[in-house]
């Protein structure tokens, strides 16, 4: 045990050593490139909407015709009461919700209910459904944008003042993690290896499979207080809730710390030189992080093609799942989809990655 501690304190001193990062400044801007230009898009559509009405008019017909033919919404059902609002949203079942008041046709009124954890989303919903209101007013026969004073009121769900820091904590959590613990570890494993120490340190009394983890907690304790760091900022300097539990927030970070530490090991036993290696987690973490994530651009928006290319991008179901404990205050049963992804994706790359390894020194 005493070796093994001597291994993590050696490695502490390493993790700050300067990357040679000249061949990702040449690649990057291509593949920035073509994904911007080819593949992102800013414009938001497929949002599913859901009617309350007390009562099935004419013009509540008619008005819901037109939202659900405009391009960018999809009428997907119609709810008894206001109450199942926030747990359809919770459940990913609807964005939108619109709520008609009493008596319609005498006096019409409405409520938009959005969903605005992801704050340019959340803006974009309105505008739309707000220009989808005042032309359908704006077209009746009998009167023109001011028709009889209809009332609509607007609420904004878990982000009522559309703070963009309540989009963007989440991301960056994912992306941190990602950088630090991938991205440091595979660098550090293989410069070992490049330099020719690993063999070195393979003749010590230590077992290589300790070697290995003592290269890989230090990045997992700098990880841990960078999330402590971060959930304290959020709250007391950013102002973003903490409406859910915060044991399972740290939980889901932890596991999704534990598959960056193990991405990190298998881009290490893949490749021979620190170059490679750079290259290889911005290319294949780095990116996909930030682009097909959700992190700037929704994937609802995206070509069918990357939409299942970001089911495999583990920071998709990391970001999505703290949006919905931080932001919305979901409980456990909401994300346990994406924590048993995030668990699963783990073993599967910790298994692999060890074996690996195993394979190299033999």
């Amino acid at each position: 045990m005493r070796e093994f501690g001597a291994f993590v304190k050696k490695e502490f001193f390493h993790i700050l050593r300067d990357k040679r990062t000249m061949l990702i400044l040449l690649v990057m801007p291509v593949v920035q490139i073509i994904l911007f230009g080819f593949a992102i898009s800013t414009e938001i559509r497929n949002i599913n909407i859901a009617i309350i009405a007390p009562e099935r008019t004419e013009s509540i017909r008619q008005l819901t015709q037109k939202i659900d033919a405009n391009e960018y919404f999809k009428v997907v059902d119609w709810l008894p009461t206001s109450n199942q609002i926030d747990r359809e949203m919770q459940n990913d079942h609807i964005d939108v919700a619109v709520v008609f008041g009493n008596h319609f046709e005498k006096r019409p009124s409405m409520q938009f209910v959005i969903d605005a954890s992801n704050p340019n989303t959340g803006s974009a919903e309105m505008f739309y459904l707000s220009g989808i209101i005042r032309d359908y007013y704006q077209n009746l026969p009998t009167g023109d944008a001011t028709h009889p004073g209809i009332e609509s009121n607007i609420r904004m769900l878990y982000n009522p003042q559309m703070r963009s820091a309540y989009n963007f904590v989440p991301g960056i959590m994912g992306l941190i993690f990602i950088l630090i613990c991938a991205l440091m570890t595979s660098v550090s494993i293989v410069r070992e290896k490049e330099t020719g120490t690993m063999e070195v340190l393979l003749t010590s009394p230590v077992k290589p499979i300790n070697i290995i983890f003592a290269k890989m907690i230090p990045y997992f304790t700098i990880s841990c207080v960078n999330l402590i760091t971060i959930l304290l900022l959020a709250f007391f300097v950013l102002d973003v809730p903490m409406a859910g539990s915060l044991f399972w927030l740290s939980l889901l970070s932890l596991i999704y710390i534990f598959l960056s530490l193990a991405l990190g090991l298998l881009i290490s036993t893949l490749v021979k030189t620190q170059v490679a290696a750079m290259l290889g987690s911005m290319m294949a973490l780095m990116l996909p992080a930030i682009m097909l994530s959700g992190m700037i651009f929704p994937i609802e928006n995206m070509p069918t093609i990357l939409q299942w290319i970001s089911n495999i991008v583990p920071a998709r179901w990391y970001i999505a799942a703290t949006r919905k404990l931080m932001i919305e205050g979901v409980s456990f049963r909401y994300v346990v989809t994406e924590m048993s992804v995030l668990a699963g994706f783990s073993v599967v790359l910790i298994a692999v990655a060890l074996k690996n390894f195993k394979n190299r020194l033999e």
